[in-house]
């Protein structure tokens, strides 16, 4: 039976990949750090999709914490077999002008964003290095690929894993280990909820355009991603432009930004 650990799998994307996946028939090891949250994933699964609670592993773990991280997958490979696909969703954001934010908060998303992406990375990749299989998939941003008023922690979080996951790419190919990334837009979830309580103005007017798209279309993307090998998910017009044309189309973006700023005023 397929073994799928997701990362931040007690609510959004992550929990609707693990909901995919169940659908399927494979055991899915779910990582958060809310004992309670872990729990009312599983109750909320097993009732919508059938499967017994057998068939998802709860970990609770700050993927930040490397040790606590390696632990718990370490235990979900002992229990359920070896992991043969990865979904790296855990994420969190926090808006701020710069110069008003919390140096610990910054802080928060790179060591969650980034270090937690590559620690749950690394907890797998031995296994998968030494069975010469294994699928990686690494949930970036649309933020990675523009700057974003309010959001330079974020972006440098989300933005940094492009690099790590080409670079590891290069690496993990000859091992025959598929290492994907996926883009998406702002996305129906609680913490997207969350996040536009504090939203700044000039960040609403910028990103707005793109919409909101379900948890549940998002993870049908990168389920059929992995299924089809596919290396960089963009899921909308703009992402996709800006992603394979950036140094051309962000200029402009950022030109019509600025009239909107000036508007703002």
């Amino acid at each position: 039976m397929v073994h799928v650990i997701v990362t931040g799998g007690s609510s959004g994307i992550g929990l609707a990949v693990a909901r995919c996946y169940l659908q399927r028939g494979a055991t899915v090891t779910l990582v958060g750090r809310d004992p309670g949250r872990l729990t009312g994933a599983r109750y909320r699964l097993c009732d919508e999709t059938g499967c017994s609670q057998e068939r998802i592993h709860l970990g609770q773990a700050d993927v930040a914490d490397e040790i606590q991280l390696e632990s718990v997958i370490a235990a979900a490979e002992a229990k359920h077999g070896a992991c043969d696909i990865l979904v790296a969703s855990a994420g969190v954001v926090a808006p701020a002008e710069f110069h008003l934010q919390e140096a610990q908060d910054f802080r928060r998303q790179i060591d969650t964003n980034l270090v937690g992406a590559v620690n749950a990375v690394r907890a797998v990749y031995g296994g998968m290095k030494a069975r010469g299989h294994g699928k990686i998939l690494v949930v970036s941003s649309g933020a990675a690929l523009i700057g974003i008023f309010g959001y330079a922690a974020y972006c440098a979080s989300k933005s940094a894993l492009m690099a790590f996951v080409e670079a590891l790419r290069l690496e993990a190919t000859a091992h025959g280990i598929d290492v994907s990334i996926c883009f998406p837009p702002d996305t129906d979830t609680p913490q997207l909820a969350a996040e536009l309580q504090v939203r700044p103005a000039q960040a609403a007017a910028m990103m707005k355009a793109g919409g909101a798209w379900t948890a549940e279309a998002v993870a049908s993307r990168i389920v059929r991603a992995l299924d089809r090998n596919e290396r960089t998910v963009y899921f909308t017009t703009t992402i996709f432009l800006l992603g394979r044309f950036g140094s051309v189309v962000r200029p402009f973006v950022y030109w019509w930004f600025e009239r909107k700023r000036i508007r703002l005023r």
